[in-house]
């Protein structure tokens, strides 16, 4: 056998060395132990990573809650929108208001008719005498303090107005109605209260029901959050909250109601940002004005300061113990504890209140028995009117002078010229009224609308408007916007350009038909209502009975000119096209226009702008604007006064003639008529001592309708001057007119003539000498100087 083929040769085997089980395990364990704590280091790395990323995130979150927190309360902590008041009733001897009238202003303000007037905002009525606790009130011109005041009447006027002690008062002033808020962006209301005039038990004894610990916490309460949270397990549901008195304003202040544990978290968080911030009773200020605590529709409820007068008509400082408890039981359910409708729940609720103000000594034990047996206590009325119609035209004359944005926000207040007798009277006189004239005349309920507008003539001031049948409804406000041809109410300003020219009141004029081509050939020929020429009429005579003809004549004699130029002095706004039929009216202007216009005419020839606001109130700034009167003299007031004369014979022997036995006889009053085409428009303009009034009635679709100035304005006109009984003021007459007896040619004749009558001239302007009573102006009589002696000797 070869080498190469020689067998090879084996190592001999070793045999296997064999581990101890505990060796083997200790290795894995040591490996295991490597590998777990490789990864606890890694998950400590990722946590740390994590807990890294949270806390610049936190920190980073911390400083948005920070700057939210900060921006909201040292800036503008609530959007309050401008307020808007009425005119106060002002109270003194002579005043020309009754016990009747007074108490049903008391009823609008709030006011509780009470056995005993213990506190500001109750009265108490006995006959013909009020006494009456007022709340007073920051006027633009001075403070009128809260008082208990003895008003005696006597024929429907203040007699006397006095101390309790009987001591006289010359002047005091009821607070005025609150009457809306301009562009309220936010449904909220609310009157801020300082922490120094709220009481001091409501203070205390809101920190004892709503958080013990406030003055100790930082801003939460672990101990309040652990019996939360305990409660809310072992019930099962949610039964506490937990909340400090910070965390609850933080949510009002900047969070949603929405029950999320981010919502929790983040009003927490503020909580604490907010007190390290403020101190304490800037908190608990801020939280006062800022709680909710009732709703009167859209209107949210909120601080105590409305709250008080709201529930109670009192200012907050003269709340007695058991109208703040009640205020303080609201907190928990503004809704369910409402006492107004649930007066069992709420007289619960507030002794509940009462006996934790005991238990907390924040009243003792004589003051808890004496409160828990005292009534709810609270007004019947909440103190809020609506005019949406009035408060539309104050939107439009602060528009003019203010941003948007300082009447939303800026908490102004605004004075206006509204008076809420007026304005009542208004409002319930026209929709009793146009439900008469329907039946009256077989028109179907609700076809009619109307509008009207009320003012002062001496000062311009609005005093009631009426935009529509419905006077609580916003919408087309058709006291402003609604342009109507107004007929024959523009006539006055043909007459009195007339009198501008030297016509008198008893020059003879033509009611001869008339025709007059226009420019483009079209011709215009007007006619008498009763389609009736009536001769030769006086120039007062064709004013009273409304003559178109004699009108249109006149007024082209004149010229269309210096007619055009009166109705522009006397105040309409626009300047009419320069057309014939403007002046029997064919031209459309809102009430409001009208009532513009005719303010001259009773303003005796001065024009004073017609205005709603008195004065604009910043609530630190004082005082940005007053609206003082306005005058300018456009006519001579001799020429306007014969103008009056004839407007009053209107209503005596003319159009409006059945306002004799409409009104007291012994009213004097002046105002005309105006009906257009078809019976479409139904006006009429007048006024009666201080007040002013114009009325429109129609239908929105501008059909025709069956009445006419007389039979569809002026008994609505009627209604609203018999409400508002305006106090007649002694009419001055010009040193230059004289009042000279004339017959039915215009002549001068003697007072002893048949169908003699006296007529207003400027002196100067009548016809010379005196005629014979059936003579035309130029005959003179002869012996008329024997006349003359003889007439003074026995006259």
């Amino acid at each position: 056998m070869t080498k190469s083929q020689s067998p090879k040769r084996r190592s001999p085997k070793r045999p296997a060395r064999r581990t101890p089980a505990s060796k083997g395990r200790r290795t894995t364990s040591k490996r295991t132990r490597k590998r777990s704590s490789s990864r606890w280091r890694m998950v400590r790395w990722r946590l740390f990573q994590v807990g890294l990323l949270g806390l610049a995130v936190l920190v980073v979150w911390m400083f948005y809650l920070n700057a939210v927190v900060r921006d909201g309360f040292d800036g503008q902590r609530f959007s309050i929108p401008a307020r808007v008041y009425s005119e106060a009733q002002d109270l003194y001897a002579g005043a020309p208001v009754s016990a009747d009238r007074v108490e049903i202003l008391l009823d609008d303000l709030g006011y509780r008719s009470s056995s005993r007037v213990n506190q500001p905002g109750r009265y108490r009525r006995t006959g013909q005498t009020i006494e009456v606790h007022t709340r007073g009130f920051e006027f633009w011109d001075g403070a009128e303090p809260a008082r208990r005041l003895l008003l005696d009447f006597s024929q429907g006027s203040v007699n006397r107005v006095s101390e309790p002690d009987g001591s006289a008062v010359l002047l005091a002033r009821l607070d005025p109605l609150f009457i809306g808020q301009i562009y309220p962006g936010v449904s909220e209301d609310r009157i801020l209260v300082s922490l120094e005039t709220v009481p001091p038990t409501l203070v205390a004894g809101l920190i004892a029901v709503e958080d013990q610990h406030f003055l100790d916490h930082h801003g939460i309460s672990i101990v309040g959050i652990a019996r939360a949270l305990w409660a809310n397990v072992t019930s099962g549901s949610i039964e506490q909250g937990g909340s400090t008195l910070t965390q609850q304003l933080v949510k009002n202040l900047y969070l949603s109601p929405d029950q999320t544990l981010w919502r929790k978290a983040n009003e927490a968080l503020m909580a604490l940002l907010l007190e390290a911030h403020y101190d304490k009773e800037a908190i608990l200020e801020t939280y006062l004005n800022e709680v909710y605590i009732g709703q009167q529709g859209r209107r949210s409820i909120n601080g105590f300061g409305l709250g008080a007068q709201f529930f109670f008509g009192s200012p907050l400082p003269s709340l007695d113990i058991h109208q703040q408890a009640m205020l303080v039981g609201l907190i928990k359910g503004p809704s369910y504890y409402n006492p107004r409708r649930n007066p069992e729940r709420a007289i619960q609720r507030r002794n509940v209140v009462l006996r934790v103000w005991r238990e907390a000594g924040v009243i003792s034990q004589a003051d808890y028995e004496h409160a828990t047996r005292q009534p709810l206590d609270v007004s019947a009325v909440p103190g809020q009117a609506s005019y949406p119609a009035f408060m539309d035209l104050v939107r439009r004359q602060l528009a003019e002078g203010y941003r948007k944005e300082d009447l939303l926000a800026e908490g102004l207040t605004v004075f206006t010229t509204l008076n809420p007798l007026a304005q009542n009277s208004l409002e319930q006189r026209v929709p009793a009224k146009l439900a008469e004239i329907e039946r009256q005349h077989g028109l179907q309920a609700g076809d009619l609308e109307a509008a009207a507008v009320v003012t002062r003539p001496s000062t311009g001031d609005v005093l009631a408007l009426l935009g529509g049948r419905k006077p609580e409804l916003a919408g087309f406000n058709r006291a402003l916007d609604a342009r109507r041809p107004v007929g024959s109410l523009m006539k006055p300003a043909v007459y009195l350009a007339a009198l501008e020219q030297g016509y008198t009141l008893a020059t003879p004029i033509s009611d001869a038909e008339v025709t007059v081509t226009a420019e483009d050939g079209k011709l215009w020929q007007p006619r008498n209502y009763d389609k009736t020429s009536h001769g030769t009429p006086l120039l007062m005579d064709a004013l009273v009975n409304s003559y178109n003809q004699a009108t249109a004549r006149l007024g082209m004699t004149v010229g269309l000119a210096e007619v055009f130029d009166v109705i522009d002095r006397l105040g309409v706004d626009e300047r009419p096209p320069a057309v014939p039929s403007v002046m029997l009216g064919a031209h459309g202007l809102s009430p409001m226009q009208v009532a513009q216009y005719f303010q001259t005419i009773a303003g005796n020839g001065f024009y004073t702008p017609l205005n709603a606001i008195r004065a604009v109130v910043h609530p630190e700034d004082g005082v940005l604007q007053r609206y003082d009167l306005s005058v300018e003299n456009r006519f001579r007031p001799e020429q306007v006064f014969l103008l009056q004369e004839a407007l009053h014979e209107v209503t005596r022997q003319g159009t409006a003639r059945s306002l004799r036995w409409r009104l007291p006889e012994h009213w004097w009053l002046a105002g005309k008529t105006g009906t257009t085409d078809d019976n479409r428009d139904a006006w009429f303009a007048g006024y009666s001592g201080d007040r002013q009034a114009v009325v429109w009635v129609g239908r929105d679709g501008n059909e025709p309708t069956p009445l006419t100035g007389s039979t569809g304005a002026l008994p609505v006109w009627a209604d609203i001057m018999q409400a508002l009984n305006p106090v007649q003021e002694r009419r001055g007459q010009p040193a230059n007119v004289e009042w000279l007896p004339v017959n039915a040619q215009g002549a001068v004749v003697s007072e002893r003539c048949d169908g003699a009558r006296p007529v207003p001239f400027i002196k100067g302007t009548a016809p010379n000498g005196r005629s014979r009573c059936d003579a035309g102006a130029d005959t003179q009589t002869e012996g008329e100087e024997d006349d003359s002696w003889w007439q003074r000797l026995f006259n």
